[in-house]
């Protein structure tokens, strides 16, 4: 099998993951994957895609990361580990899609606005 290249994008944080075979290896920017991602529900974001099709041990990942903070870059890593399972065999899209990994989260910041203070809030109104 080859290496399998997927992106997966949150917030302003993107993965770019490597997947191939082997024993179960986790790299994020050449450090393992708990040293990385130290609280437990981070970790189990990262590995929801291979626990729900069962590939744990199957694959080694290496993922680049950057941009955003640690949350949105762990999701952009679910997104793209999930793409690369249903590449990997379609019949896992069954699985993943109902859990709602297959579907980029579109929420981002809002942009500020000229003329206003922020990007909703207004300068406040006078009538005089």
């Amino acid at each position: 099998m080859e290496v399998i290249h997927k992106i997966g994008r949150r917030k302003t944080a993107v993965a770019r993951v490597y997947v191939s075979e082997g024993n179960g290896k986790f790299s994020v920017n050449k450090k393992d994957l708990k040293d990385y991602f130290t609280t437990g529900p981070l970790l189990y974001k990262v590995n929801q895609a291979l626990n729900l099709t069962g590939n744990n041990d199957n694959f080694d990942v290496r993922a680049n990361v950057y941009g955003g903070g640690i949350t949105g870059q762990a999701e952009a890593i679910r997104l793209a580990l999930a793409r690369a399972m249903v590449e990997l065999d379609a019949e896992n899209r069954a699985v993943l899609k109902p859990e709602g990994l297959m579907t980029r989260d579109p929420r981002m910041v809002e942009r500020k606005k000229f003329g206003q203070k922020k990007a909703r809030k207004k300068f406040q109104f006078s009538k005089r």
